[in-house]
Order: structure tokens, then sequence, then C-alpha cells
């Protein structure tokens, strides 16, 4: 089906709505869904009969950017999809181009453990904002103010090494923007003894909560198979009881030598992909990335050590050219899996074509399969649980 089938199908079910039943908009005033996403609802009384998505509030036009844009140019480009995971954005369209020129065997081991330890600080700044807001959705306004303190020593250390909080453009192709500050492992190194007791906390104030279980376990459960066939990936695949993720499925950069486990839900509360499930997948993954950033730290220190005539840049190519070709590369962004397809014309340092992949948009999708008949207020846990970022929904 396509879009304008499905735009038919929706007015048709709008135009037929019985004198019982009432159309309610659900945003797309930012605070109502996490983003500016318009959520159409047929309701009988509080039940939610239908529910309608309505996107395109935030079109940003990136694959049409691409194509006037070279190569290098295009990164900045990629942190304004997902904003709050840039860094895993950066490198999984770096990677593609490349692998497009046949330089990803040079990248040096150093700039690869640099790569991997900002994308995991972002992968734990993106869940914390996912944890926090939800829990304020749900109505539990501490843990929300404890998520952004702790996230706001990220966002400093993230800053300290590309100079900007959100928008990084630090990932370069054939390296880094720069190499991390002097100091910057034995923050990081901090930042992990600091923040574990924290999690512990949390842990006690939301997870085993009995109101925040009450609202959330056999809430909104999305079946392992409906997930696979609407394309969900990351926390929302896992969180229907699949064991996926592509840093173990691809094993790209340094994460092969890297020992972390794959959370999953495996229903110790509620019923396997429902919503308390998708959030202890976040939550279990926060405690994994802390175990890569340490084994990353020690690396960096000890094999990998700051050499004075190290260049961060050595491998960056001065013109990217790549060969005509088609090519696809993804990665495991904090919400799923983040893909670039290319088109190359092996003549221009511009891409033919870029399209992205974002998995904010696959894991929307399946909202109304897994609304039908709940209270519109469990609609807001779903929404929470999902975790999308309308600016990688529209693109």
């Amino acid at each position: 089906m396509n879009y304008q089938e499905a735009l038919t199908r929706y007015q048709h079910k709008i135009n037929s709505v019985s004198s019982e039943e009432m159309v309610l908009n659900l945003g797309p005033q930012h605070p109502s869904t996490h983003g500016v996403l318009r959520l159409e609802l047929i309701t009988d009384g509080e039940i939610v009969k239908e529910v309608i998505p309505h996107l395109g509030y935030l079109h940003r036009c990136f694959e049409k950017h691409a194509e006037a844009l070279n190569y290098a140019q295009i990164i900045p480009y990629t942190d304004r999809m997902d904003y709050l995971a840039s860094m895993n954005n950066n490198h999984a369209f770096v990677m593609g181009v490349e692998r497009m020129l046949g330089i990803e065997n040079d990248i040096p081991k150093r700039v690869e453990y640099i790569r991997v330890l900002v994308c995991e600080l972002n992968r734990i700044a993106s869940h914390l904002i996912a944890v926090g807001t939800y829990g304020i959705d749900i109505g539990a306004f501490t843990p929300f103010l404890w998520c952004f303190r702790d996230r706001e020593h990220i966002m400093n250390m993230l800053e300290w090494a590309s100079g900007a909080r959100m928008l990084y453009n630090y990932i370069w192709v054939g390296g880094l923007f720069y190499d991390v500050p002097v100091g910057f492992e034995e923050r990081c190194q901090e930042f992990v003894a600091y923040f574990k007791p924290k999690m512990k906390e949390l842990n006690e104030l939301l997870t085993d909560n009995q109101i925040f279980i009450s609202r959330t376990a056999n809430v909104g459960i999305l079946p392992l198979d409906v997930a696979i066939n609407y394309g969900c990936s990351g926390p929302m695949l896992r969180g229907s009881g699949l064991k996926y993720d592509l840093r173990r499925v691809d094993e790209y950069s340094v994460y092969p030598e890297l020992d972390f486990e794959i959370p999953y839900a495996k229903g110790e509360i509620g019923t396997v992909g429902d919503c308390w499930n998708r959030y202890k997948v976040r939550i279990d993954e926060i405690a994994e990335s802390l175990k890569i950033i340490e084994q990353c730290t020690e690396k960096l220190t000890k094999e990998h050590k700051r050499t004075p005539d190290f260049d961060p840049r050595a491998k960056a190519p001065k013109k990217i050219v790549p060969k005509a070709q088609d090519f696809y590369i993804r990665s495991e962004n904090p919400k799923g899996e983040i893909g670039f397809y290319f088109i190359a014309d092996g003549k221009s340092d511009k891409p033919f074509r870029v399209k992205a992949r974002g998995p904010s948009f696959s894991n929307l999708s399946v909202i109304p399969e897994i609304s039908k008949g709940v209270m519109i207020a469990d609609l807001v846990a779903i929404i929470g649980s999902i975790d999308i970022v309308l600016g990688e929904v529209d693109r």
C-alpha cells in the first residue's frame, strides 16, 4: 500500500465515524508526541479505535541537499537527522564512504576506538533522553531531572572533544576532526565510576516502581513477527524478544574486539514486546555501553596511546570520488538500524543519490497496529516507549 492509498483509506475511516465516536488530534504540538507529529485518533469514549499518523511537519530535505553537496559536506546534515545521536549518524555515513573508497582497513586503530568511544557516550545520552522523557510521560518527574543532569556530563565531554554540544561533525571520512583532548580518557573513566551508582538509583526509582510497571507492563504489546514485518529495529525489535544487534551481526569498526552483551526482552515483568520490556532493553543497553567505554579507554591509554606524530586526519582524502557503484551501509543507532544507500557515478565528488533509512520511521509505522483498543493514556505510554525523533522520520 502506497502513501496515497493509505491516505484514502484513512480518510474513508474519518468520514465513516459513527455518532458515538469522536475524532481527536494528539499533537502536532511538541509536548504531546515527542516532536511535531500529529496523530489523528478515532475514539469511543476513552478507548482508541484507530490511530492515523500524519508526518511531514519537520521535513529537512536531507536527500535533496545531498545531491548538491560533496561527501564531506553532507556529514553535518547527518547530524540533524537524529540530533540526539549525531555521532552514530556520522559514523554510519563515514563508514559507507570509506568502504566505497576501499580505505576502511587503513583507518588507525586509535581513530576506530575513539569513534566507538564517542558513539557509545552518545548512545547513553540518547537513551537518557528516552528514559527521562518516558518517565515524565507516565507522570514521574524526578527521573526526568536525574537523566538530564547526568546527560549534561556526557554533553560536556563531547563538547570538549568536538566543540559542539549536539551537532558534532566530529567523525570525518578517513579519520576524525581532531584527536580527543589530553585527559579525555581519564574523564570518561571518572564518568563511568560516577554514573554506575546513579543507574542503580534510577532503577530503584523508576524501573522497579510499581506504578510505572502498572502503566507499562502488558501495554502496547508488539509481537515479534509484527515487529519484523514492519521493519522495526533496535530496542523496538529486541524488546520483542529477538537478540539482534548490528554491532554483533555486521561486526563493524572495532566492536568484534570488545566484550559486551546484547540486551533483549525476556519478559521478567509483563509480556515480551510490551512497553516495559522496550524500556528495560534501553536501561540494560546503558550498562553495556558503560562496559564498552571502559574497554575503549583502556585500549586508548595502554595499547593505542597518544603519540606526538599522530594525525587523526592522515588518511582523509583531499577529494572524495568513489568508483561508480551502488552501496548500502548500516549501523546500530540508539533507535535501531540507520542506513545510507549511495549511488556514485564515479566522476563527481558529489553523490548522484543518498537515500537515508531512519529507524524511527519504521518504528513509528507500527503504532496503528499496536494501539487499537487501548486507552488514550496508554497510547501516550506506547508513543514514549518507541523513542522517536521527528528529524529522522521526516528527513
